[in-house]
């Protein structure tokens, strides 16, 4: 049996500002809210002894496709000046379906996303051979996080 990968974790400069980001964009809700002190040496990022705070946000699912919003609160870490406008190698592509991406895509507006590609029509073959039919869009979160939202139509 494969191993599963159940969560990512963004480092974020404001964990309670993304988490209500990605509840009012995508409808995740609060599933842990912890702060913690790192005692040894697993993350590649931070020094023993720095404190944390680690919000987890879930969609519907109950294992798969959280998202783990992790925040340096002492010392803090400094974020980049300027927020990605391109992507990179390194850097995540987040593929969410959306039940209606037009009103995501507002909703991530409203919310302060920088917009990439507005909602518009576009097809490509699945993995059964099947050509499918999406409106997609994509946006920046507030961390410099791209997604990749599409509505599948027929």
């Amino acid at each position: 049996m494969p191993d599963e990968i159940k969560r990512t974790t963004l480092m974020v400069r404001d964990a309670e500002r993304a988490a209500e980001w990605y509840a009012t964009v995508f409808g995740m809700r609060r599933w842990f809210d912890s702060e913690f002190v790192l005692s040894d040496g697993q993350l590649a990022a931070g020094e023993i002894g720095d404190r944390t705070r680690l919000i987890i946000m879930q969609c519907k699912h109950e294992r798969i496709g959280m998202i783990g919003l992790l925040q340096w609160l002492d010392p803090p870490r400094p974020a980049p000046d300027n927020l990605p406008a391109q992507l990179t190698f390194g850097a995540p592509i987040f593929v969410v379906a959306a039940q209606d991406v037009r009103a995501t895509t507002d909703r991530a507006l409203a919310a302060g996303s920088r917009l990439h590609s507005s909602p518009h029509p576009w097809s490509v073959q699945g993995a059964d051979g099947v050509t499918k039919h999406m409106i997609g869009a994509s946006f920046w979160d507030l961390d410099g996080y791209f997604f990749e939202v599409n509505e599948v139509t027929r």
